[in-house]
């Protein structure tokens, strides 16, 4: 655990993130109340209000909902979406990179290719552009974040297989007979993954603030959800009244997204001792 004491944001930055994933898998024994339940007589009431229900420690929303279960409940929808778009983008980027790098010639060509008309569009218009044609949806909104972002992988891991397919590691296994899939598994693939990691961690953060972003533009989780998005979308009608509507659900994105940009930070360092010493 020495790294704690080397790393202190690190360390906060962890702590933060399995706060969150603690709260988004323990939802129903963490939050204080159903997030569905309405209590329109305590409607937009402020942090701290007592009820004859109990105490409402971050308020309510313009229809009497508990704002601290929607925030816990929130942390379920946001996480996953991000969480599985990030896997996803991650195994299809670093499946593209590595055979684009190690096959070379047609298939480089062809596939990078691909890669560069992708790159020419902003990636939060092409997901506007997806999500408007597909529908709103969880399922369709991680399909979409995960399309958008397989990109960065792919560039990567071909720069780093690129490097790599000419070593005399290699050279030697291919010498010896290896197969191909073989000299990938065993010999490039554990050379391209600590990249891959850092990438990830980082991209974590830019897939939450992607699905708050299209939630807020009513492209993503359904309003019927609780989301962090979602909960922007209602706040921002109501800042000028209750600010604690937008407040708490921003500052739950905030407070994620730099605990991820925080451990990226770390594995970054720790993975690369290169980039540590520059």
């Amino acid at each position: 655990m020495s790294w704690l004491r080397r790393d202190p944001g690190a360390a906060a930055g962890a702590l933060v993130l399995a706060l969150a994933c603690a709260s988004a898998l323990l939802a129903p024994h963490v939050a204080p109340a159903d997030p569905g339940i309405q209590d329109i007589v305590n409607r937009l009431a402020p942090p701290l209000s007592r009820s004859a229900g109990g105490v409402y420690w971050l308020g309510t929303d313009q229809l009497g909902r508990d704002i601290l279960s929607r925030v816990v409940y929130g942390a379920r929808v946001s996480l996953t979406v991000g969480l599985t778009a990030v896997a996803l983008s991650a195994a299809v980027g670093t499946l593209i990179g590595v055979l684009s790098g190690y096959c070379g010639r047609l298939w480089d060509d062809l596939l990078m290719r691909i890669t560069d008309v992708q790159l020419a569009f902003p990636s939060i218009l092409l997901s506007l552009a997806i999500v408007a044609v597909l529908g709103a949806g969880v399922r369709n909104l991680i399909a979409v974040l995960a399309f958008s972002g397989w990109v960065g992988y792919a560039r990567v891991a071909r720069s780093s297989v690129l490097g790599m397919r000419r070593r005399e590691f290699v050279e030697a296994a291919r010498a010896l007979g290896a197969s191909h899939p073989r000299i990938l598994r065993r010999h490039i693939l554990p050379g391209v993954l600590p990249s891959m990691l850092t990438i990830a961690s980082f991209s974590l953060g830019g897939m939450i603030t992607a699905e708050a972003a299209l939630t807020f533009l009513g492209l993503g989780v359904p309003a019927s959800l609780p989301s962090w998005g979602g909960m922007l979308t209602d706040g921002a009608q109501y800042m000028a009244v209750a600010w604690w509507l937008a407040t708490f659900p921003g500052a739950a994105i905030m407070l994620t997204v730099l605990a991820t940009n925080l451990i990226g930070d770390w594995l970054r360092d720790a993975l690369d001792p290169r980039a540590a010493g520059t």
